[in-house]
């Protein structure tokens, strides 16, 4: 029996809707009454201020408790932040930037825990950067002013997807990493204030809004019908 659980990738965005319909859902998910949560701050360099707010956010949507897996700085505790990892009911990965954040689990020598928590049952969720990181890759360019030098790079792979969120509406960078994918590839485009919900299956759905969706054709990205919320 698979018990693997749905990866909730949220756009999170300034001005966007209350994200907290959305955090409920995953709450609910979870399967206990008062949940813990392990928080990954990296792309962010574990900021204390997005981590209170955060924290407020959750915490509106229903009881939970937030325990900070920190890892950012030099002398970070890998250990501890192990431990709050492997013990928590779920992990959850917040904003910032995303090659800043996955360029941190790199190097504390990390990043094989996340798919093992994940094949173990963990329920994982993200907003922002930390959606994308949740994903298979992203796009990244050598010289930000030459589009030929655009290259895509590793991600935690807890989500089967590739995905950029707040991104509308011309959806930029996603079309960039679609056109280094393989023809048949798609990208979803995660609006502000909703979210990508993906199932062990790999089928997906919309929460809070519609998700865009791109598709890899010969010469071009083309969008396809939105995702809309059932």
């Amino acid at each position: 029996m698979n018990s693997n659980k749905p990866v909730y990738l949220l756009a999170g965005g300034r001005g966007s809707n209350d994200p907290s319909p959305i955090f409920r859902a995953v709450l609910n998910d979870m399967g206990k009454k008062s949940p813990t949560i392990a928080y990954v701050g990296a792309a962010s360099g574990d900021n204390a201020d997005f981590l209170g707010r955060m924290e407020a956010m959750l915490k509106q949507a229903g009881d939970c408790r937030l325990v900070h897996a920190s890892l950012s700085a030099p002398n970070a505790d890998v250990k501890k932040a192990r431990d709050i990892l492997q013990s928590a009911d779920a992990v959850f990965v917040s904003g910032g930037d995303v090659e800043r954040g996955m360029q941190v689990l790199e190097e504390k020598g990390i990043l094989s825990i996340f798919p093992e928590l994940y094949k173990q049952g963990k329920l994982f969720f993200g907003i922002s950067a930390g959606s994308i990181m949740l994903a298979v890759e992203w796009v990244r360019w050598k010289d930000p002013d030459d589009d030929s030098t655009a290259e895509l790079f590793p991600c935690l792979g807890i989500a089967p997807v590739i995905c950029d969120t707040h991104g509308e509406p011309e959806w930029e960078e996603l079309k960039a990493a679609l056109k280094l994918k393989r023809v048949g590839s798609y990208g979803y485009g995660i609006t502000s204030g909703t979210c990508l919900k993906v199932l062990p299956d790999g089928k997906v759905e919309a929460l809070g809004g519609a998700v865009y969706k791109y598709a890899r054709r010969k010469d071009e990205v083309q969008r396809q019908a939105d995702l809309l919320p059932d």
